[in-house]
C-alpha cells in the first residue's frame, strides 16, 4: 500500500453557530483515486475549501507528505501540491488556451514582463503530458466545449506541479463520451503517481472511477470504504440513512382528453431543431433525451418564448397560441425550470421568499399600486412550507441553501404561477440522490394532479424512471418515440442516440 499524501484529522468548522463539519478525518494516498460523496449540505465543499486553504478549520490538523500545516492558507496548499478544480473551472473566457494554462505559473514567478515563448512552451508541454496536444493554443477558451475547458483546467494544475487534484462535480455538464475521455485522463494522472479526490453526485461514475469512497452526512464522516465493498443500494443507504424506493411512473389514462393539453406541429429553427412534432396530455410526464447539443434545451426555450422558432405551431387545449416571449408563455399556462438554476433560475443574493414570489408580484399590489407586504411574506412562507424547503426562515438569501433546496425554490417560483404545462430542463443537475428522489416525487405528484410535465435530461435512467413516454433527439431532430418507457432500458436508448449521432443520421 502506498504512503499517504494527505491526512486530514478531526477537522471541525462552524459558520455563525451552524456546524458545517464535525470531527472529520480523511486519508488520500499517493496515486489513489478517492471519491468524496454525500448529500447537498453534507460538508463536502467546506472540507475541500479547508484543504485548499480557502477556509480555516476551527480545530483539527492537515498533514501533506508527512508535514503538518498550521493555519493553512491557499498559497501554502498550492505550493504543497494541492490543486482544486471547482465546478465553474475558474477559467478566463476571453483569454487563449495558452494564457489560461500558464497564468498561475506566471503569477507565481512574479515576472515583470510577459514571455510569450515561455507561455506557449509551458502550455504545450502541459497538454502533451495528458495526450491533448490537438487543442489549439491560440483559441479563446470561451469557444471551447465544456469537456475541453476541463482539460485546460487540468493542464493548468499540472503547471503548478500538482500532486493532488481535487475535482468538484467535473461531469455535471458533459456527455457520456466526454466523461469516458475525462476518466482516461484521470487514469493517466494516476499512473504518473498523482492523487485524485473526485467529488460527484453520479453514483455510477463513482463506482467506475474510484478505489476508495469517503461518505459525509450532516457534516460528519459516516464511513470510508473500498469501492469494491459497496453496491449501489448500500451506498445510498449509508449516504441518506434510509432506503429509497424506485418504481416507474404509470400514467393514469383517465386524465386523457380528446384534445391534447399541448401540441407542437412542424416546429423548426435553422441550425437548432427541425420538424418537431409531439403532443402532451394532462397528467403525462413526457421525457426528452439526447446528447448535449441535440436541440433539447432550444426546444424548451422555444416553448417558453425565449427562442422564437422560424416556423411551426404551438396549440394549447386545441387552440393555436402565439408565444412571442415568456409573458405570453406564462399567460398560456407554460412554465420553464431552466437547466442552469444559478444563472437563469435564481437571484443569488435575494431572499428565498422574494425568489419564490417574483413571478406573481402583481398579485400583491393594492388598488394604489403599492405592495401588500403581509400577503407577500405569507405567500413566500406558504411555499417554503409546502415544498419543505429546509431553512431557518424565508428571509435568508437563497445562496445559503443546498443545491436540492435551491431547486425546490425554483420549482416553487413557477408552481406559484399555476402552470398547466411545466417544462423541466435538467431538474436534478448537481443534486444528491436523496434530493433527487424528493424532487422526482414532487414532479410525479404534480402529474397525478393533472399537470402536463416535460422532463428533459441526459440521464437516461432518470427519464425511464419518471416518464411514461420518451422522445429521443439527435442533431435537432426527433429520431424515435418510445410510447411506453417500461418497454426499453437505458443501454438500448443510449445506443440509439449515439449510433445516430456518430452516423450523422437525420431521420
Amino acid at each position: 500500500m502506498s504512503e499517504a499524501f494527505l491526512e486530514v484529522k478531526n477537522i471541525s468548522k462552524s459558520f455563525v453557530g451552524v456546524t458545517a463539519l464535525e470531527d472529520v478525518s480523511l486519508t488520500i494516498r499517493k496515486g489513489e483515486i478517492h471519491c468524496l460523496i454525500g448529500e447537498n449540505g453534507s460538508g463536502k465543499s467546506t472540507l475541500i475549501k479547508i484543504i485548499g486553504g480557502v477556509y480555516r478549520a476551527d480545530s483539527g490538523t492537515i498533514t501533506i507528505e508527512g508535514k503538518e500545516l498550521y493555519k493553512v492558507q491557499a498559497i501554502e496548499s498550492i505550493r504543497s501540491g494541492v490543486q482544486i478544480i471547482y465546478q465553474d473551472l475558474s477559467l478566463f473566457p476571453n483569454l487563449t488556451v495558452a494564457e489560461n494554462i500558464s497564468i498561475n505559473q506566471m503569477l507565481e514567478s512574479n515576472q515583470q514582463k510577459v514571455n510569450w515563448k515561455q507561455i506557449r512552451e509551458t502550455s504545450k508541454k502541459a497538454l502533451e503530458e495528458i495526450g491533448e496536444s490537438n487543442i489549439p493554443l491560440d483559441e479563446r477558451v470561451e469557444n471551447l466545449s465544456m469537456a475541453n475547458k476541463q482539460i485546460i483546467a487540468i493542464s493548468r494544475a499540472l503547471t503548478q506541479n500538482a500532486k493532488l487534484i481535487i475535482m468538484d462535480e467535473p461531469t455535471s455538464a458533459i456527455t457520456k463520451e466526454e466523461v469516458d475521455h475525462l476518466f482516461s485522463i484521470i487514469l493517466k494522472l494516476k499512473k504518473r503517481g498523482l492523487s485524485i479526490l473526485f467529488v460527484s453526485h453520479k453514483l455510477s461514475e463513482v463506482f467506475e472511477i474510484s478505489e476508495n469512497i469517503t461518505i459525509l452526512r450532516d457534516g460528519k464522516k459516516v464511513g470510508q470504504y473500498p469501492t469494491a465493498d459497496l453496491d449501489h443500494d448500500k451506498l445510498i443507504y449509508i449516504m441518506t440513512g434510509c432506503k429509497l424506493e424506485f418504481s416507474p411512473y404509470i400514467y393514469n389514462k383517465k386524465l386523457r382528453q380528446e384534445k391534447p393539453l399541448l401540441e407542437v406541429l412542424s416546429m423548426s429553427k435553422i441550425n437548432q431543431f427541425s420538424d418537431i412534432n409531439f403532443t402532451l396530455q394532462k397528467g403525462e410526464i413526457l421525457g426528452i433525451t439526447g446528447l448535449i447539443g441535440s436541440g433539447r434545451t432550444e426546444i424548451a426555450q422555444a416553448l417558453f418564448g425565449l427562442n422564437r422558432p422560424d416556423s411551426g405551431e404551438i396549440w394549447m387545449n386545441g387552440e393555436l397560441t402565439d408565444i412571442k416571449n415568456p409573458e405570453d408563455a406564462i399567460n398560456n399556462g407554460i412554465a420553464l425550470l431552466p437547466e442552469d438554476r444559478l444563472n437563469q433560475g435564481l437571484f443569488d443574493f435575494q431572499s428565498i421568499s422574494d425568489n419564490i414570489i417574483v413571478t406573481i408580484l402583481k398579485k400583491f399590489l393594492n388598488k394604489m399600486g403599492l405592495m401588500n407586504s403581509a400577503k407577500r411574506r405569507k405567500a413566500g412562507n406558504d411555499w417554503v412550507e409546502k415544498l419543505k424547503i429546509k431553512t431557518p426562515n424565508s428571509f435568508n438569501p437563497v445562496n445559503s441553501l443546498s443545491g436540492g433546496n435551491q431547486q425546490r425554490v425554483v420549482l416553487a417560483k413557477w408552481l406559484a404561477t399555476s402552470p398547466k404545462v411545466f417544462i423541466l430542463d435538467g431538474p436534478t443537475i448537481g443534486i444528491d440522490i436523496g434530493s433527487k428522489h424528493t424532487i422526482h416525487n414532487i414532479i410525479r405528484k404534480l402529474a397525478e394532479e393533472g399537470m402536463g410535465i416535460i422532463m428533459i435530461s441526459d440521464e437516461i435512467q432518470e427519464i425511464l424512471d419518471n416518464c411514461n413516454r420518451v422522445i429521443l433527439m439527435s442533431k435537432g431532430r426527433i429520431i424515435k418515440e418510445i410510447k411506453d418507457s417500461r418497454t426499453t432500458n437505458s443501454d438500448e436508448l443510449f445506443e440509439i442516440i449515439t449510433k445516430d449521432t456518430a452516423a450523422g443520421v437525420n431521420a
